[in-house]
């Protein structure tokens, strides 16, 4: 499974002495990556939606490499993206298929960074431009990441940038944008938040099937709850238990605060997190809504194979 999906939407490759240095730097510092050159694939602009999907559900971490053409993205980009987030993948009652995946802009520019203020002659930041990607990003559930751009990204011989200054640009381009993902999939801090959330949207569904919780789970975990305190896997099979016959599935766990903190091997989690749900008639809440806060606190280590292991587990109310 590729970990890093960058989609290239520069429209003629060919010609750009920026984008297709970026991607040529990308491409050979990393090992799980997939770039898939729309250029190349859909000359016709007549994009294949469930290849383009399929990709991007392999993805860890999704990257849009592209020259920033009239204040926006460039044609083909734009339709790949009205073609491919479509509903109920992207967006929509199903639309969950991108939900806690990494999203990184990548784009040049060919303009001076004095030329994106209120008082230069484009008026808006760069930030401002950009904002109906990030709306984008957040209405599909993507983890929207701190774009990386750069500016004076074009060459006209003897009339604007030397070509040698424009590959300068485009080499600290690229370094900065392995250091971004590199630490999106290296790092034990952003994989124990990317749990997180995975945690919650699986619970919330109240599964039958167990396996996925106890795989994350140590053998000899603590399990504080209000009521009482479990031990180990069979202890957390009895506290499900006792919830599924509690909360009705569809609830949601709603994460307002995540603050993460090492000691030496082991993690700690601090969560403020908001449950919301329905329960059942004849379960000790007797039917009520259920809308609480609470606190919880995890201990987390990595095993040798880095999966990831709760060794404590307390919840709070607040």
């Amino acid at each position: 499974m590729a970990k890093v999906l960058v989609i290239s939407g520069q429209p003629n490759l060919e010609s750009s002495n920026t984008n297709t240095r970026i991607l040529e730097t990308l491409d050979s510092n990393l090992n799980d990556i997939e770039i898939r050159y729309l250029d190349q694939l859909y000359p016709d602009y007549q994009i294949n939606v469930e290849a383009e999907q399929e990709a991007l559900i392999k993805a860890q971490v999704i990257v849009l490499q592209f020259p920033f053409y009239w204040y926006s993205i460039p044609a083909l980009l734009k339709k790949w993206f009205d073609d491919v987030f479509s509903y109920d993948f992207a967006y929509g009652a199903k639309g969950d298929k991108l939900k806690g995946k990494d999203f990184i802009l990548s784009f040049t520019i060919g303009g001076p960074a004095e030329s994106y203020d209120p008082l230069g002659y484009n008026h808006f930041t760069i930030e401002q431009l950009i904002l109906p990607l990030q709306q984008t990003a957040s209405l599909a559930g993507l983890n929207f990441r701190q774009p990386i751009y750069t500016h004076q990204m074009v060459y006209i011989a003897g009339v604007y940038n030397t070509l040698e200054d424009v590959h300068q640009r485009s080499d600290s381009h690229s370094d900065r944008l392995l250091k971004s993902i590199n630490e999106l999939i290296n790092s034990e801090e952003e994989a124990i938040k990317r749990f997180v959330k995975e945690w919650f949207e699986r619970f919330d569904r109240l599964p039958d099937e167990t396996d996925a919780f106890v795989n994350n789970l140590s053998e000899d975990l603590t399990l504080t709850m209000p009521e009482r305190t479990f031990h180990g896997h069979q202890g957390f099979l009895d506290w499900y238990r006792i919830a599924k016959q509690t909360f009705k599935p569809d609830c949601q766990h709603i994460v307002e605060q995540v603050t993460i903190s090492q000691e030496n091997d082991q993690w700690k989690a601090e969560l403020r997190i908001r449950l919301i749900a329905e329960s059942y008639p004849d379960s000790s809440l007797k039917g009520e809504a259920v809308n609480m806060l609470v606190n919880e606190y995890w201990t987390i280590r990595f095993d040798d194979n880095q999966t990831l292991k709760m060794e404590d587990y307390l919840v709070e109310p607040v």
